[in-house]
């Protein structure tokens, strides 16, 4: 299972935000050079973020976007449902959809083998506690790692650890 880069840059420019510009806003040149991220990829992130309410946007000279909600109140979670949908693995019943990637083969599309296959309980748990874990990080927490870590100080306009 490999995290897509969307969701990458998400997390990263939602922790920028909250790390970085204290509450106000951050402006999208100042993000991409922090976190090394090109420019026009975060702001197809953002509208996804935005329409999640997780960030909004300001107009004008001192504009960007800031956090919607407080840093502890957002979750690696809800980064991850706002860039890329549910928190999903897939299940025996989706393989019926499409017969030829069917796992059993009986599963055809007039029959409803999921509730027969053995592997669908293990792969809902997995996908719970997957949604637990990201659940239960928040930016805040992110923010808090950044600081042990000694990332206050900017060189140059970039952050140190990328």
């Amino acid at each position: 299972m490999r995290l897509n880069t969307k969701i990458r840059y998400g997390v990263r420019a939602v922790f920028d935000i909250a790390y970085y510009a204290d509450g106000k806003c951050a402006q999208i040149k100042d993000i991409s050079k922090r976190q090394k991220i090109p420019p026009r990829y975060l702001e197809q992130i953002f509208q996804k973020l935005k329409r999640a309410e997780i960030v909004r946007s300001r107009r004008g000279r001192s504009g960007g976007y800031f956090l919607v909600r407080e840093p502890e109140k957002i979750t690696i979670g809800d980064i991850i449902r706002a860039t890329e949908g549910p928190i999903r693995l897939v299940f025996c019943d989706e393989f019926r959809k499409t017969p030829r990637f069917s796992i059993r083969p009986n599963c055809n599309l007039k029959t409803n083998c999921a509730d027969k296959c053995i592997t669908t309980p293990i792969w809902k748990e997995l996908e719970d506690r997957i949604s637990e874990f990201f659940d239960s990080i928040s930016i805040k927490d992110l923010c808090q790692k950044g600081k042990k870590l000694g990332l206050e100080s900017i060189k140059n306009g970039e952050a140190e650890f990328i």
